[in-house]
């Protein structure tokens, strides 16, 4: 275990098992797939910086200009960018997305992931994370989401509630955290594990003014307040 980190299997299952409790991601996590490796990558490079409401709006609108991966790659740097823009830093991904297909194309022939299925996690995840744009978090939520295999992407939600847990510190980052969280966290709780954690980190351990009160992690959580408010 990392030095810096203060967690042991049995906090870390009661949580797990609390949060599944109230939110129930577990039974179904592989409902967030967006149909294949591909889709799934370029909707998450989509989400970064920005909400998934906006990312999955400007993923379904750039699929409805250019329905073939082709027609992304042979539209304008301006036509994409403005099929994306409500993602946020549209000429970057715009760039970023075109710059993987053509790397994609390079390595299998045609715009598409399909041969990454039957590799091991680890060589999946390091090719992945060895294309333009793409960290942890996004390779981790192709994996977890569109290829069902072990993997606990690290967010804003989660970050802040491991913090807010004690497990980790602010000084370690969101890399450093998953890592952790993808060795301790049973393999076939990781997907399902993240989503409850996002939930709740949404719905009730909110960056500003968390609601402490209502919140079944409150009885076994250091940054608890009486007045219901957390520390960040």
């Amino acid at each position: 275990m990392n030095p810096t980190t203060t967690i042991d299997s049995y906090a870390l299952l009661a949580v797990l098992d609390h949060l599944e409790a109230v939110w129930g991601m577990e039974a179904h996590p592989l409902d967030r797939s967006f149909g294949s490796p591909l889709d799934g990558l370029v909707a998450t490079l989509l989400s970064q910086n920005t909400n998934d409401r906006n990312s999955e709006k400007a993923f379904f609108e750039m699929k409805r200009q250019f329905p073939s991966w082709e027609e992304v790659v042979e539209a304008t740097g301006s036509a994409l960018v403005d099929a994306i823009r409500i993602a946020g830093l549209a000429p970057t991904k715009a760039s970023r997305i075109k710059e993987i297909l053509a790397r994609i194309k390079a390595d299998f022939g045609f715009y598409g992931l399909e041969p990454i299925r039957g590799w091991k996690p680890r060589k999946v995840r390091d090719y992945l994370e060895s294309l333009p744009g793409i960290g942890p978090k996004t390779a981790g939520c192709v994996l977890a989401f569109e290829l069902g295999m072990p993997s606990f992407p690290v967010d804003t939600h989660v970050a802040r509630i491991t913090r807010r847990l004690g497990w980790f510190t602010s000084k370690q980052a969101p890399a450093e955290i998953q890592a952790e969280l993808e060795e301790r966290v049973p393999a076939q709780r990781q997907a399902g594990g993240h989503l409850n954690f996002i939930l709740h980190g949404r719905n009730t351990c909110h960056a500003r003014k968390p609601l402490c009160s209502a919140c079944i992690l409150a009885g076994i959580c250091p940054a608890r307040t009486s007045a219901g408010l957390g520390v960040s």
